[in-house]
């Protein structure tokens, strides 16, 4: 049994690199998918952009907005007592301008995020700089961006050559200048996430990044088998989409058999209040 949970800040992340403990995270979408995570104690709840994937049925995750991020942020943010909520920008959120990034960061902040995730690298310093002096802590995130994709020509792993990844090792540092408190490294060759992972004084946290990063994230869906394709980083620890699927099945099954409802079910009324509506009803036909 897991016992009373201690709150999670930024200052818990940063000890636990410190500490050489390893640092969880996991995406929540909704309530009770966050109020499970965070009563078994993961230390990082994302309420990521990958919401468009995996719950709006978008193509990708460019199509979601200001609006659906703030509310899925709100839903998760009622069940989350103990972990580090933190709300993903979406795309367009904060690349027009610092002014309208600042502004929509703070936008998270109300609807109870405690950090905000950018993507991108060196391109960000100035806005990383700014949203730290204005007190809202950022994550940052490099490599293969998802919100970049197109640039990228499709979910390439990205840092394969030397220069590329003397570029994602600058843009790390240059992020940790900046006052990122943590960096997730995606979709990068395990040796670039381990230089990167020792160089920084900084957490880092990996999903395709193998295995020496600080901590680990994955999207929720994928952890559980619930999406339309299982990514190579990934790992399903229990097959839902089964477990649901077949479930449905038998209440199918059941409901066209006359199963369910059962009295078990059902609620009911005495006797003589049973009789005295029939005879009610049949003088009114009469």
């Amino acid at each position: 049994m897991i016992g009373k949970l201690a709150k999670v800040t930024i200052r818990t992340i940063r000890e636990k690199k410190e500490k050489g403990e390893k640092i969880v995270a996991l995406t929540a979408y909704d309530y009770p998918t966050a109020k499970i995570l965070d009563t078994v104690g993961v230390d990082i709840i994302l309420v990521g952009d990958s919401v468009g994937n995996v719950v709006l049925g978008y193509e990708s995750t460019l199509p979601v907005t200001m609006e659906e991020m703030l509310h899925h942020t709100r839903a998760v943010k009622r069940a989350v007592k103990n972990a580090l909520l933190v709300g993903d920008m979406p795309f367009l959120s904060y690349q027009t301008s610092i002014e309208e990034a600042v502004k929509n960061a703070g936008l998270f902040i109300k609807a109870g995020a405690e950090a905000v995730k950018i993507e991108g690298g060196r391109q960000f310093v100035p806005l990383i700089e700014k949203l730290t002096q204005s007190g809202i802590p950022v994550m940052g995130h490099i490599g293969l961006t998802p919100q970049w994709i197109h640039s990228f020509g499709g979910h390439r792993i990205q840092g394969r050559t030397a220069k590329d990844a003397l570029v994602l090792l600058e843009d790390a540092i240059l992020l940790e200048k900046a006052g990122a408190f943590s960096i997730v490294l995606e979709g990068i060759p395990l040796q670039v996430a381990k230089l990167i992972t020792e160089t920084l004084s900084i957490p880092t946290i990996g999903i395709g990044a193998g295995v020496h990063c600080d901590g680990q994230i994955l999207v929720f869906h994928d952890l559980f088998g619930l999406g339309d394709f299982i990514p190579k980083h990934a790992k399903v620890v229990a097959d839902l989409k089964t477990i649901i699927a077949d479930g449905v099945k038998k209440y199918i099954e059941e409901v066209k058999q006359g199963i369910f409802p059962a009295l078990e079910n059902s609620f009911s009324m005495s006797d003589e209040e049973v009789e005295a509506l029939r005879k009610e009803w049949s003088k009114r036909r009469s």
